[in-house]
């Protein structure tokens, strides 16, 4: 079993940055994907941005809306995954979740459904 726990999320202006973090506890968590993605009210839960490592090689994949403006990363020696996101803008107002799994590959990363593990979701609102 892994628990994952957001944090950092808050109310922002428009161009501001947040970063957001992910607890990781239970299981080994230094060789699962992970992933983050966001809903918007009334919207589909929509991928943002993962990591993966694999072979030796860390692979990052990030949403088009969101490519140049946030970045993944993860501190295994803290069991925490990243999301900095910069140059907000009011688009990405949304509750913002980290996910994994220890089953997910390049094919399936940026798929909600193949994620087994969320957190519980941070508040992110971004004002014009």
């Amino acid at each position: 079993q892994v628990q994952l726990v957001e944090s950092g999320g808050g109310l922002v202006q428009a161009g501001d940055s947040l970063r957001l973090s992910c607890a990781a506890s239970g299981r080994t968590f230094s060789s699962y994907a992970m992933g983050w993605f966001r809903q918007a009210p009334g919207k589909e839960r929509q991928f943002v941005a993962a990591i993966l490592r694999s072979g030796g090689t860390t692979y990052y994949y990030y949403a088009d809306s969101v490519k140049g403006r946030f970045t993944i990363s993860r501190d295994n020696a803290k069991d925490t995954v990243y999301l900095q996101m910069n140059s907000l803008k009011p688009e990405d107002t949304a509750v913002y979740y980290c996910a994994t799994n220890p089953t997910i590959t390049t094919a399936t990363i940026r798929v909600h459904a193949r994620y087994r593990y969320w957190g519980q979701g941070t508040q992110v609102t971004v004002s014009s």
